[in-house]
Formats: structure tokens, sequence, C-alpha cells
């Protein structure tokens, strides 16, 4: 009895606290009730989710941040007025924002979407019942609830585009990015399965016709929406084409093969001019291997049977942990190469090398790093590795017209000999220059190649997929003019969109949403307050974020009495 009546007392104290507050959040349109229908966003093999610590970013562009083995990209977004920096990923299709209502470890480092914030744009989904969840191959996670906002990139708007909001997350997104843009195709988005009339970003604009050409592109300095960067790409007719697979549907999805990853044949990679044809998990499916080009990844990533034979030719590599992770002599030299259509792309020791271990620094970490087979039958996964080296596009593909294509400019034009330029003394310098040294515990003993059992494949095996093939929905309206058509070189190359940015460095400001500022160097000028709303304080920002904790507390207390009671 005395323990009830120390609770009421406690009630009572905490109601007047509250009742002080009631303003932040008494018109509150989120209602964070339990939701129904749960979804799963399908992804492909993530080895990380993290985000780098270096970047700077410019509205409507993307800019790299990089680390010493990882690079991932971002984009300035607008949710209705609000400013959000977001990591951007072409193996999902999602986008999702955390809210102020997510109090992980993981999100209150960020900037978050204010809940108590009565933006005029925001629409409901189903009275905020609909789940989202978004589940990561690391075993991270981001969940909560559907919603519709205006979305704005690059001055391109998209009204009532659907979105994750999310309330829960171990996901760790740092340097002040607060979710993740999907770039993939619609039939990779969760919400689009679970929405009627909804699409991923991307294709909203490609369907719309808002963009010059349906496609997006991405270098080392800057990403670009609807063209192609000129100051990059000096020669068009050095682009690589490659049409994109298509994918049968899973089980009984349906009885079409349509498009559904950013993946590409792989027709075959070398070491030191050595080539060696890849197998693919499902030869009597697929002819060729398939490789994913998945700019949220920090690596490089092939099946056993191909990375074994890649590191047999290099002297001293050997098999350092069961995750696939080889180590080689930091003195290699050799240059490892990857040929997707006719064109080989050459990957010089500093780019394929991870660092020293620290149990012998004669010895570096190496990608690729291998994996077990994949029951979608994608072998290979191109991260940032392989794409730092090169101007990558991603053309949509336009509904009836023109299969989607990925386009590859390397920006080291290669040489004709096979012999790296590198030698062992730059190096040395590149990793002793970024601190390069990794962690690590070698193992004593030699370790044996592991095998493994080859899945089922997962997807209708009795459909066909041809490379290329024309689909009649989920690309890019038809009232685009098609350039490439069937061809994997362009019919005019004078008619591919480009745009020339200025070259000149200015200072980069971004502000967070408790007035913490940060200072780069950027190819654009801007100042951006990030998860700031109109006329809102860093301090009612603080007083919003603060109140919904009140509130999830609150809540536990009072479940806490009823228990008792």
């Amino acid at each position: 009895m005395r323990r009830l009546y120390v609770l009421l007392l406690q009630l009572v104290a905490f109601s007047n606290f509250v009742r002080a507050t009631t303003e932040v959040y008494a018109g509150l349109r989120h209602r964070l009730t339990p939701r129904s229908n749960p979804i799963t966003i399908p992804i492909h093999v993530q080895y990380s989710r993290e985000i780098g610590d270096n970047g700077t970013v410019g509205a409507g562009w993307a800019e790299v941040a990089s680390s010493q083995d990882r690079q991932s990209y971002f984009a300035i977004i607008k949710a209705g007025a609000i400013s959000f920096k977001v990591a951007l990923d072409t193996a999902s299709s999602d986008l999702w924002l955390v809210s102020s209502a997510c109090n992980t470890d993981t999100c209150r480092p960020v900037p978050r979407y204010p809940l108590s914030y009565q933006s005029p744009t925001f629409l409901q989904v189903n009275n905020n019942m609909t789940s989202f969840n978004a589940s990561y191959a690391d075993g991270t996670f981001a969940s909560g609830f559907l919603a519709r906002e205006s979305i704005e990139l690059a001055n391109l708007t998209v009204p009532n585009q659907p979105f994750g909001m999310v309330t829960n997350s171990n996901v760790s997104l740092t340097d002040k990015a607060s979710g993740i843009m999907g770039l993939g195709f619609p039939r990779l988005s969760s919400i689009s399965n679970s929405t009627i009339n909804s699409t991923s970003f991307f294709a909203n604009l490609s369907q719309q016709g808002l963009l010059e050409y349906p496609l997006f592109a991405f270098s080392l300095t800057r990403n670009l929406s609807g063209a192609v960067d000129a100051s990059v790409v000096v020669n068009a007719s050095q682009i690589g084409w490659n049409k994109v697979a298509p994918f049968p549907p899973f089980g009984s999805e349906n009885n079409i093969s349509s498009y559904f990853q950013w993946a590409i044949p792989l027709s075959g990679f070398s070491v030191n001019g050595t080539q060696v044809a890849p197998q693919p998990t499902y030869p009597e499916i697929r002819e060729s291997s398939l490789a994913l080009f998945d700019i949220g990844t920090s690596g490089i990533y092939g099946p056993y049977q191909d990375v074994t034979r890649l590191y047999s030719l290099i002297n001293g590599a050997r098999l350092v942990d069961s995750s696939g992770q080889w180590a080689i002599p930091c003195n290699t030299l050799a240059p490892i190469s990857f040929s997707f259509g006719s064109r080989n792309y050459t990957l010089q020791p500093s780019d394929y090398m991870i660092g020293p271990t620290t149990g012998n620094p004669d010895l570096c970490l190496s990608w690729p790093r291998a994996l077990p087979p994949s029951s979608d039958g994608i072998d290979w996964q191109m991260g940032s590795p392989f794409l730092r080296t090169v101007y990558s596009i991603f053309s949509f593909g336009i509904n009836n017209q023109e299969p989607p294509l990925i386009g590859l400019y390397p920006l080291q034009q290669p040489s004709n000999s096979t012999n790296t330029t590198q030698s062992s003394n730059i190096i040395s310098s590149i990793f002793s220059a970024n601190s390069a040294t990794v962690t690590t515990t070698l193992p004593n003993v030699l370790l044996a190649t592991p095998t493994y059992s080859t899945p089922p494949y997962a997807l209708n095996s009795s459909l066909s997929a041809p490379i290329g093939v024309i689909v009649s929905s989920g690309l890019a309206t038809s009232t685009y003019s098609a350039l490439f058509g069937q061809q994997t070189s362009l019919l005019n190359t004078s008619a591919l969109p480009t745009i020339s940015p200025t070259p000149t460095v200015f200072t980069y400001v971004l502000t967070d949403a408790v007035g913490l500022v940060t200072t780069s160097v950027s190819t654009r000028v801007a100042a951006i307050t990030l998860g700031l709303p109109p006329g809102w304080s860093a301090a009612s920002s603080l007083q919003s974020s603060f109140s919904m904790t009140i509130l999830g507390t609150l809540v536990a207390f009072l479940w806490t009495l009823h228990t008792i009671l």
C-alpha cells in the first residue's frame, strides 16, 4: 500500500510537469499507436551501413564522405519545409527519415523530423497505422510508420511522396545524416508494395517527366540527377554502357520478369593481366555472373569460387577469417581489373588494399571479400573501392522503349601496359597519411577455404529474363525520347544531357537543429540548417524532442501503475 501511495504522489508531480509542456505537443497529428501490417524491405548483402565522418554536401548535389576504407554518397533534401541530409543507396528503393520519437543511441545525435511540427504538406497514411520496417544484412534495422510528405531534391519536388517515419532504429547515421534515400527500382520498394498509388522518389521523378533525362550519376566529388557532369566526362564516347539484368518473379509474385536491382553481367576479372572467367552460382539459369552496383556498400564482394581464384594469382595471399577476408603482402603491386562488356576497369593497389594489419604490418587486408552463394543469383557486389575509380551513370530506362543501363567512365584513362603505375613507396605513403592500420587478429595457421551448399534459386526459374529486355511498366514514362533503344552505345552522343558545374570552391556551412555548426569546403556555397522547421529555434526543437520523451515515459509510468492496481 505504501508503494502505491508513493507512485500516486509521483504521478501527480509528473502530471503537473507534463501540463507545463502541453503546448508543445497539443496539436500532435502523428499518433504513436501500435502499427499493423508489418513490411520488410528486401536489401541485398550490406557489409556496413555506417556513414563516414568527413563529408560535405551542397543543396541539390550529393557530396562524398570518405575515410580510409569506406565512402558514402549524400544529398540534401527537403521534407516539407525542413532540410535533411540523407545517405543515397542504389540497393534499396525507399526513403526513410528518423523522427523525434526515435530516442535510440543512433537516433539522438542526428537531426530528426519533429513530430509536433504541423507541416501543411504532411499527409497521414491509414491514420499512421501502416508499419514501415527496413532490415539490413548486418543486423541493423529501422522501423516506424508510413506517411506522405512533399520531398524536394535539387529544386525538383514530388508532392505526397510516401516515406518511412522512423521511430526505432539502430542504423548508424553519423555526419548529420537523418536517413536513407533508395534509388533502386520500384519492384524493390516495400512501400510501393504496401501503399496504393505510390512508388519510389526517383521513379516518381522519372514517371512524371520532371528530369531532362531519367538518369542519375555519381563521381568522387558530386552527384547529379537528370544529366551527366561535363566537367568529368570530357569524351562521352569513352563511356561503357551495360544493359541491366531483369529478374524473374519470386514464387507466385506474378508471371512477368522485370527490373529489380542495378545488376549487370561481369564478363571477367584479372590480376596483373592474367584473365579469369567468372563462375556463376546458377549456370543453368544465368550464362554470366551478375554484379550489383551498390553505392551504399563500403567494399567489393564476390563468391568464393571466384575470389579464391583471384587471390591464387597474388603471391602470399591468405584467408584470415571466416567472414571471407583475405590479406596480401603490402608490397603487392599487381593491378586488379574487372571487365564489363568489352571494357576493362583497373584498380591499383591503393584502390583495393584496406590497410596493414596490426598483427603483421607487412600484411594488408584487401578487397574483394568472399561471400557464400546468394539465392537471387547476384554473385558480385561493387561498392566504393570500385565506384571511386569510375564516373557511374544509372539510366533508369523508358517503358516500351529502352532498358535500364549502367554507364562506366574511367576516371583514370587506362594504360596500354598491364603493369601498375604505383610503386610500393606510393602505397606506403598513402597508408601512412591516412593512418590506415587495421586492428586485426591473424590466425596462427593457414585457413582452409570453406565450402557452401548452393541454396535453391529463390526466383521463378521457369520464366526467362534476358538481359536488357524491354518492359512496359516500372520505368520512366514513354514521353521521353530514347537515346539508347536496344543499343549499348549512344545513337547520338551530343544528345546526352550534360551540366557543367562551376569549379569555384566555397566555404560550406551546416547547422543542425541544436545550433551546432560544421564548416567545410565544397564546390557550391550554401548555408543550411538541418532538421529545423521554419520559424523554430534550436530551443523549440529541443523542447519538442524532450516532450516526446516525456510522453513515452508517462505512458510507461501509467502502465506500471495499471499493473500494480
